[in-house]
Protein backbone atom coordinates (compact mmCIF):
# COMPACT_ATOMS: atom_id res chain seq x y z
CA UNK A 1 0.00 0.00 0.00
CA UNK A 2 1.51 3.22 -0.98
CA UNK A 3 -0.25 6.57 -0.01
CA UNK A 4 0.18 9.09 -3.53
CA UNK A 5 -1.79 12.49 -3.82
CA UNK A 6 -4.23 14.26 -1.02
CA UNK A 7 -6.91 16.28 -2.01
CA UNK A 8 -8.70 18.78 0.76
CA UNK A 9 -12.19 18.97 -0.24
CA UNK A 10 -13.58 20.57 2.64
CA UNK A 11 -12.11 24.09 4.51
CA UNK A 12 -13.53 24.32 8.10
CA UNK A 13 -11.90 25.27 11.59
CA UNK A 14 -12.24 21.33 13.55
CA UNK A 15 -12.58 19.17 10.90
CA UNK A 16 -12.03 18.47 6.87
CA UNK A 17 -12.64 15.95 4.51
CA UNK A 18 -9.89 14.60 2.25
CA UNK A 19 -9.67 12.51 -0.89
CA UNK A 20 -6.87 10.39 -0.41
CA UNK A 21 -5.40 8.58 -3.38
CA UNK A 22 -3.36 5.49 -2.94
CA UNK A 23 -2.49 1.97 -4.33
CA UNK A 24 -3.43 -1.32 -3.23
CA UNK A 25 -1.69 -4.04 -2.73
CA UNK A 26 -1.48 -5.09 -6.37
CA UNK A 27 -0.81 -1.39 -7.65
CA UNK A 28 -3.72 -0.41 -8.33
CA UNK A 29 -4.79 3.37 -8.34
CA UNK A 30 -7.61 3.40 -5.81
CA UNK A 31 -9.36 6.69 -3.45
CA UNK A 32 -10.33 6.43 -0.07
CA UNK A 33 -11.96 9.40 1.78
CA UNK A 34 -11.46 10.29 5.32
CA UNK A 35 -12.62 13.07 7.78
CA UNK A 36 -9.52 14.61 9.76
CA UNK A 37 -9.06 17.51 12.31
CA UNK A 38 -5.50 17.53 10.90
CA UNK A 39 -3.65 19.32 7.77
CA UNK A 40 -1.95 17.50 6.36
CA UNK A 41 -4.05 14.06 7.82
CA UNK A 42 -2.01 11.59 9.84
CA UNK A 43 -1.44 9.54 6.46
CA UNK A 44 0.65 12.58 5.15
CA UNK A 45 2.10 14.10 8.33
CA UNK A 46 2.67 10.89 10.36
CA UNK A 47 2.25 12.91 13.71
CA UNK A 48 0.52 10.04 15.51
CA UNK A 49 1.89 10.70 19.07
CA UNK A 50 -0.21 13.94 19.76
CA UNK A 51 -3.83 13.48 20.53
CA UNK A 52 -6.26 15.30 18.55
CA UNK A 53 -9.07 14.67 21.74
CA UNK A 54 -9.23 13.19 25.46
CA UNK A 55 -11.70 11.02 26.83
CA UNK A 56 -12.38 11.11 31.18
CA UNK A 57 -13.20 8.29 32.76
CA UNK A 58 -13.47 10.23 36.20
CA UNK A 59 -14.53 8.23 39.06
CA UNK A 60 -15.80 10.56 42.06
CA UNK A 61 -13.81 10.50 45.48
CA UNK A 62 -16.71 11.44 47.80
CA UNK A 63 -19.99 10.01 46.19
CA UNK A 64 -18.38 7.04 44.45
CA UNK A 65 -19.07 5.96 41.02
CA UNK A 66 -18.32 7.05 37.50
CA UNK A 67 -18.96 10.00 35.78
CA UNK A 68 -21.05 9.64 32.55
CA UNK A 69 -22.88 12.33 30.48
CA UNK A 70 -25.44 12.17 28.16
CA UNK A 71 -25.29 14.39 25.28
CA UNK A 72 -27.02 15.14 22.27
CA UNK A 73 -24.97 14.01 18.94
CA UNK A 74 -26.11 16.07 15.76
CA UNK A 75 -24.50 12.79 13.78
CA UNK A 76 -27.60 10.72 15.40
CA UNK A 77 -30.23 13.20 16.25
CA UNK A 78 -30.60 11.50 19.35
CA UNK A 79 -28.72 11.60 23.02
CA UNK A 80 -25.92 9.27 23.33
CA UNK A 81 -24.42 8.22 26.47
CA UNK A 82 -20.91 8.27 26.97
CA UNK A 83 -17.41 9.89 29.31
CA UNK A 84 -16.78 13.57 29.28
CA UNK A 85 -14.56 14.03 26.43
CA UNK A 86 -12.76 17.18 24.10
CA UNK A 87 -10.37 18.22 21.71
CA UNK A 88 -7.01 18.97 22.87
CA UNK A 89 -6.13 22.82 21.99
CA UNK A 90 -3.35 24.31 20.74
CA UNK A 91 -0.26 24.62 23.27
CA UNK A 92 -2.33 22.28 25.83
CA UNK A 93 -1.17 19.39 27.62
CA UNK A 94 -3.45 16.20 28.27
CA UNK A 95 -3.72 17.12 31.81
CA UNK A 96 -4.54 20.70 31.00
CA UNK A 97 -7.30 19.32 28.08
CA UNK A 98 -8.65 16.97 30.95
CA UNK A 99 -8.96 19.44 33.84
CA UNK A 100 -10.76 21.94 31.23
CA UNK A 101 -13.16 19.92 29.68
CA UNK A 102 -14.08 17.68 33.16
CA UNK A 103 -15.22 21.00 34.44
CA UNK A 104 -16.70 22.47 30.89
CA UNK A 105 -19.46 19.35 30.89
CA UNK A 106 -19.65 18.29 34.50
CA UNK A 107 -18.46 20.80 36.71
CA UNK A 108 -16.16 18.34 38.41
CA UNK A 109 -12.63 19.47 39.11
CA UNK A 110 -9.65 16.52 38.68
CA UNK A 111 -8.36 15.76 42.04
CA UNK A 112 -5.89 13.23 40.62
CA UNK A 113 -4.46 11.78 37.12
CA UNK A 114 -4.08 7.95 37.41
CA UNK A 115 -3.75 6.36 33.78
CA UNK A 116 -3.28 7.81 30.31
CA UNK A 117 -3.24 5.59 27.27
CA UNK A 118 -1.43 6.42 24.19
CA UNK A 119 -3.61 7.58 21.26
CA UNK A 120 -5.54 5.21 20.48
CA UNK A 121 -8.06 5.10 17.36
CA UNK A 122 -11.66 4.64 17.36
CA UNK A 123 -12.64 4.34 13.72
CA UNK A 124 -9.64 4.32 11.26
CA UNK A 125 -11.92 3.50 8.60
CA UNK A 126 -13.22 6.90 7.85
CA UNK A 127 -11.14 9.05 10.37
CA UNK A 128 -7.23 9.65 11.54
CA UNK A 129 -9.06 10.96 14.43
CA UNK A 130 -6.62 9.85 17.77
CA UNK A 131 -7.74 10.46 21.35
CA UNK A 132 -6.22 9.65 24.34
CA UNK A 133 -7.98 7.72 27.63
CA UNK A 134 -7.19 9.32 30.41
CA UNK A 135 -8.88 7.98 34.04
CA UNK A 136 -8.70 10.55 37.38
CA UNK A 137 -10.45 10.49 40.23
CA UNK A 138 -12.64 13.91 40.51
CA UNK A 139 -14.29 16.37 42.87
CA UNK A 140 -16.75 19.18 43.85
CA UNK A 141 -20.75 19.21 42.47
CA UNK A 142 -22.17 18.18 38.94
CA UNK A 143 -23.20 20.81 36.99
CA UNK A 144 -23.94 21.60 33.11
CA UNK A 145 -23.15 25.43 34.10
CA UNK A 146 -20.22 24.98 32.28
CA UNK A 147 -21.38 24.00 28.66
CA UNK A 148 -21.59 25.85 25.74
CA UNK A 149 -24.19 26.79 23.45
CA UNK A 150 -23.63 24.35 21.25
CA UNK A 151 -23.76 21.84 24.15
CA UNK A 152 -26.60 20.08 26.20
CA UNK A 153 -24.82 17.87 28.32
CA UNK A 154 -26.74 16.21 31.44
CA UNK A 155 -23.88 14.89 33.29
CA UNK A 156 -24.33 12.22 36.74
CA UNK A 157 -22.52 8.87 38.10
CA UNK A 158 -23.26 5.45 37.99
CA UNK A 159 -22.71 2.83 39.81
CA UNK A 160 -21.73 -0.53 39.06
CA UNK A 161 -25.20 -1.84 38.92
CA UNK A 162 -26.36 1.32 36.97
CA UNK A 163 -23.75 0.47 34.69
CA UNK A 164 -25.10 -2.98 33.92
CA UNK A 165 -28.66 -1.29 33.37
CA UNK A 166 -27.47 1.08 31.06
CA UNK A 167 -24.96 -1.31 28.70
CA UNK A 168 -27.90 -3.73 28.48
CA UNK A 169 -30.40 -1.35 27.74
CA UNK A 170 -30.71 -1.72 23.49
CA UNK A 171 -32.55 1.23 22.68
CA UNK A 172 -29.82 3.59 24.41
CA UNK A 173 -27.25 5.05 21.82
CA UNK A 174 -23.95 4.16 24.00
CA UNK A 175 -19.99 5.44 23.10
CA UNK A 176 -18.20 2.20 21.97
CA UNK A 177 -15.63 2.89 24.52
CA UNK A 178 -17.94 4.24 26.82
CA UNK A 179 -19.88 0.72 26.58
CA UNK A 180 -16.67 -0.90 26.94
CA UNK A 181 -15.69 0.63 30.24
CA UNK A 182 -18.82 0.68 31.68
CA UNK A 183 -18.91 -3.49 30.93
CA UNK A 184 -16.17 -4.10 32.87
CA UNK A 185 -16.86 -1.62 35.75
CA UNK A 186 -20.28 -3.55 35.91
CA UNK A 187 -18.73 -6.89 36.44
CA UNK A 188 -15.88 -5.76 38.49
CA UNK A 189 -17.00 -2.91 40.32
CA UNK A 190 -13.53 -1.19 39.23
CA UNK A 191 -12.58 1.12 35.92
CA UNK A 192 -9.56 0.20 36.39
Amino acid sequence: MKIGAVDKITDYRHLNLYEIHYQDRLEKDRVWYIASRNDPPKCISERFDAPDAVVIVAHHQKYGGVVVIKEFRVPLGRYQYGFPAGLVDAGETIEQACTRELWEETGLTVARFIKTSPPIFSSSGMTDESIVMVYAECTGEISSAGNSASEIIYPFLVTADEARELCRHPDQLVDVKTWLVLEAFAGTGRVI
